[in-house]
């Protein structure tokens, strides 16, 4: 079946994946006021299953707002902002510290929730915008030209538009069929991700809680963070660990209880186990200027520091201010795409490097292991100590290269 495919001069922006950074740019370009058809390969009625990417910083509820008016206070407002974070050593307490409530009416510093759920607020978004949607949409072939860019799908359909950004994700076909290549590691050992529902009988503390070497676990190493609904328990496994060791439904069910207590066997929602990737795309758009990555079609880091989504929002306006740009002044089109590959590409290698340094301490080898057993000994006496074991699982904070976006 022969799809719309229309003059180039008059298609609209073409996006590739309905994720929450597809949705994102969709409705950035909308706020520029420019026509926006989103291709996505799933069905209209798929299920999400698993929170996935479930933490949004203040810096992308505020770039929400801006593409839809109100929406990262409504997205601000759902989801989980916890007042207390706390670190512990082998069972030990070793940082705590508490947050006063935000002012009424201003975006939270942060928010915790589903992706599922982030999906859902920006699908309704998107709607209200106008945007476009096509499903059963699997991106076969892309090609490219100094005028236009053509994408076919499985099913035979085709599209025009003068630009097409690619926000398919970490197996982007848009990527692949223009021979864009990933560069960069692959860590060793598994990670566990598991999503609990929050009982009936009460509330869980709106904490999070981060455990070195947790006794209840085979000394491995525990993150808990709530999430509107519930909360995620993330747990890393050691090298040479079997999948099946702890990444299981069962094994879930054996070990669980010695994390978070007894009775929470029949609310486990969702259990992945994967390795973490730390790699960064070769080039962030095609030899024609036409075709701009987004998310993790561009880049994909650990989930330490909450860099991935937040990364790919921040991607997402800056691949529709460029094409904004280029559509407004064909003159200096090629500048406007190659800035925004330029500053997003650095933006990815810090995030990298951030995630890598993060990584580190998740992952120590002799001699981190050791400043951790040190540190853990000093923190009553020294504070410091402490907060260094708090902060130091997320990565350097942000440094001079913020206002390029360099973080997010």
């Amino acid at each position: 079946m022969t799809g719309s495919v229309v003059p180039a001069r008059d298609a609209p922006v073409l996006v590739v994946g309905a994720g929450p950074v597809g949705l994102a740019t969709a409705l950035a370009l909308r706020a520029r006021g420019l026509a926006a058809t989103v291709l996505e390969s799933d069905p209209a009625d798929r299920v999400r299953a698993g929170s996935r990417a479930l933490f949004l910083h203040r810096d992308s509820l505020a770039l929400l707002d801006q593409m839809s008016l109100g929406l990262g206070a409504d997205i601000g407002r759902f989801g989980v902002v916890w007042q207390t974070r706390r670190t512990l050593f082998r069972g030990r307490e070793v940082y705590a510290r508490s947050y006063p409530t935000g002012k009424s009416g201003a975006l939270p510093p942060f928010t915790s929730l589903r992706q599922v759920d982030t999906e859902r607020f920006l699908l309704d978004a998107c709607r209200a915008a106008g945007v476009v949607f096509h499903w059963d949409a699997e991106v076969s072939n892309v090609q490219t030209s100094a005028e236009s860019v053509t994408v076919t799908t499985a099913d035979g359909r085709g599209w025009t538009g003068r630009y097409l950004i690619a926000a398919d994700g970490a197996r982007s076909a848009v990527r692949r069929s223009l021979d864009i290549h990933m560069l960069g590691s692959r860590a060793s050992g598994h990670h566990v991700v598991v999503d609990v529902a929050e009982p009936d009988r009460a509330k869980q503390p709106t904490e999070r809680i981060f455990h070195y070497e947790h006794p209840g676990v085979d000394g491995l190493t525990v993150l808990k963070v709530p999430f509107a609904g519930g909360f995620q328990i993330d747990l890393q496994g050691r090298d040479g660990d079997p999948p099946e060791a702890y990444g299981t439904l069962d094994a879930v069910r054996r070990w669980l209880p010695g994390v978070v207590g007894e009775g929470f066997d029949d609310r486990i929602l969702w259990v992945s186990t994967y390795r973490f990737l730390q790699v960064v795309a070769d080039r962030f758009a095609d030899e024609h200027r036409r075709v701009l990555l987004v998310g993790e079609a561009a880049h994909l880091f650990p989930p330490f520091g909450a860099r991935g989504m937040n990364s790919g929002i921040a991607d997402a306006d800056a691949a529709a201010r460029a094409v904004f740009s280029a559509l407004a002044d064909p003159d200096r089109a090629i500048a406007a795409v190659d800035e925004f590959a330029d500053t997003r590409n650095t933006a990815a290698r810090y995030n990298s490097e951030a995630a890598g340094a993060a990584l580190a301490q998740l992952r120590p080898g002799r001699v981190v292991r050791a400043k951790q057993v040190a540190a853990a000994a000093l923190a009553p006496v020294v504070p410091q100590c402490g907060s260094w074991l708090e902060h130091a699982p997320y990565g350097p904070r942000r440094g001079s290269l913020v206002g390029a976006g360099a973080r997010y």
